[in-house]
């Protein structure tokens, strides 16, 4: 048992190395080969199996050599999960996919030395779809696919190409497409956004953009991480008539500035729409605002005046920029609210009762000096709702959560293993009210952490994270679960998976079949090399 599990380790290893690789056919060093020769077996990594490709319980024959001396002794793994060996010759083996199997290496274990063989590939309900057009991806995350009414998206990151069509102007972490990927040319950002941008809506007949960013095509400054675009892409602008030192000559200019005249001293991980206004969210301590139109003293160069106020992690802008302060605000203190007493992230959702609520979690345990272990939720008008019950919540860090309105369900995760006292180890779906739902249980996690789920309208959740193993069983960062916790069969059947989700979208293909735009910051699914957004067929 011993001499197993130090195979399935090095197995393990081997894989994530692979996923490293750029192209999926590449030969894999073998960390045993000193071994072969007192053994006197071989094994091809170039050698195709027969077939290469089949489903679960596919009888797949290999080329290898000498094995038949020690066909007693020996272990044939798919992807690190063991399948039924039928039959073993001086030059080839028969071996059965197992039910666990999936897409990767196939390797053969004498004892505690270890045999690389071929990839083979195993099918199941979960393919590439061949008709996104967005085949080479973009060159950096994606973490936002916005779908518009008149059925094209926009799609946000921090990329600088968008399947290789910013090769000679870049694509600036903004690119309208199809909804099946088509990159738009005729949408116009120019230079784009000079940082990363994280999240999108759309309001008053004007894109807001928000992210980490200080510039915007032509206007190279005094943005502060959120600015408005019209719908064709360019910047939204007014012309301010500004003043240097008063003197006997009094210079008077005029000049273009970002209309949208507010923002935050920090990231912005999230806008959204909110009775009306813009309810950002994010790793700030400061609302910030221009004056574009008083006396500059500094003679030194062209600056403007920023005034800012104390507001922390959730504010809500008016539309013009301006600071919302009927909203999570103290006028008497001239200050926001106190939030979270550490790094906090959100998730918006309408409840049955078409109420905006807003979920906040991450790394905390007090939220507006009450206690708050990891999560709470707000009611419309910014405060705690009450309603929502997590107990003592999770007893470490909530990295993603997720609702779903047709299942009344969220589905978080993180580093913990508890969840209101109870065992939750890293992943939990809780029930509408924040209770967990215990009908879920999540197996163990080797290797990492899950750092992304999200639960589909039929139930299924899709997982995404640093993971290797999953209850025991190789799943090499990507998995689709039942309600229960259990692995769904014929959905886990893809290869190593490099990264991690930003977001799982439903969606359909091209030609009509169940889809899942997938986007994130990933370098591999089902052992190719693909990147920041793909579409797949789940059916």
């Amino acid at each position: 048992m011993k001499n197993i599990k130090f195979i399935l380790a090095i197995i393990t290893l081997i894989a994530f190395s692979f996923q490293g690789c750029k192209k999926a056919d590449e030969v894999i060093p073998d960390p045993y080969a000193d071994a072969k020769s007192p053994l006197g077996v071989a094994i091809s990594q170039t050698d195709i199996p027969v077939p290469a490709v089949g489903l679960v319980g596919t009888t797949v024959t290999i080329k290898a050599s000498g094995f038949d001396k020690y066909k007693d002794q020996l272990s044939f793994m798919f992807n690190g999960e063991k399948g039924e060996v039928l039959s073993v010759t001086a030059t080839e083996i028969k071996v059965k996919v197992p039910e666990t199997g999936s897409t990767g290496v196939t390797s053969i274990a004498i004892g505690d030395q270890l045999f690389i063989g071929p990839t083979f590939t195993v099918t199941g309900l979960i393919q590439v779809d061949p008709t996104f057009k967005a085949t080479a991806g973009t060159n950096g995350y994606v973490s936002q696919f916005y779908e518009m009414l008149d059925g094209r998206a926009i799609v946000v990151g921090n990329f600088t190409n968008f399947d290789n069509k910013g090769g000679v102007v870049p694509i600036n972490r903004i690119a309208r497409t199809s909804i099946d990927g088509e990159y738009d040319r005729t949408f116009r950002t120019g230079k784009g956004a000079n940082g990363g941008l994280s999240s999108i809506v759309e309001i008053g007949n004007r894109f807001i953009v928000a992210g980490g960013f200080s510039g915007f095509n032509q206007r190279a400054d005094n943005i502060s991480n959120i600015t408005s675009l019209f719908t064709s892409g360019a910047i939204d602008t007014v012309k301010i008539q500004t003043k240097r030192k008063p003197t006997a000559t009094d210079t008077v200019t005029q000049k273009w500035f970002p209309k949208f005249n507010g923002g935050t001293n920090g990231y912005i991980d999230r806008v959204y729409k909110h009775q009306g206004k813009i309810l950002a969210t994010g790793d700030f301590r400061f609302y910030v605002k221009r004056t574009y139109d008083k006396f500059n003293y500094d003679l030194s160069r062209d600056t403007v005046i920023l005034d800012s106020t104390e507001i922390r992690q959730i504010l809500r802008f008016n539309l013009d920029g301006s600071l919302d302060k009927t909203f999570r605000f103290n006028t008497v203190t001239n200050k926001g609210k106190e939030s979270a007493n550490g790094r906090s992230y959100t998730y918006m959702h309408t409840d049955a009762e078409k109420l905006e609520k807003l979920v906040v979690f991450g790394n905390f345990n007090t939220f507006d000096g009450q206690p708050a272990n990891r999560i709470v939720r707000l009611n419309p008008d910014g405060n705690i709702d009450p309603t929502f019950t997590p107990g003592s919540g999770a007893d470490n860090s909530i990295i993603s959560c997720v609702y779903n309105a047709t299942t009344k369900k969220y589905v978080i995760t993180g580093i913990f293993s508890q969840y209101n006292g109870k065992p939750a180890f890293g992943l939990a779906v809780l029930n509408d009210n924040g209770t967990l739902d215990e009908t879920f249980s999540s197996r163990s996690f080797e290797g990492g952490y899950p750092s992304f789920a999200k639960q589909l309208n039929n139930g299924l959740i899709v997982v995404s994270g640093s993971f290797i193993k999953y209850g025991a069983i190789t799943r090499n960062g990507f998995m689709v679960l039942t309600p229960s916790g259990t692995l769904a069969k014929g959905y886990n059947a893809t290869g190593p998976f490099t990264g991690k989700l930003s977001d799982v979208i439903e969606t359909k293909s091209a030609d009509g079949k169940k889809a899942l735009l997938l986007i994130g910051e990933f370098y591999r699914f089902d052992n190719l090399p693909l990147y920041h957004i793909i579409r797949v067929t789940i059916e």
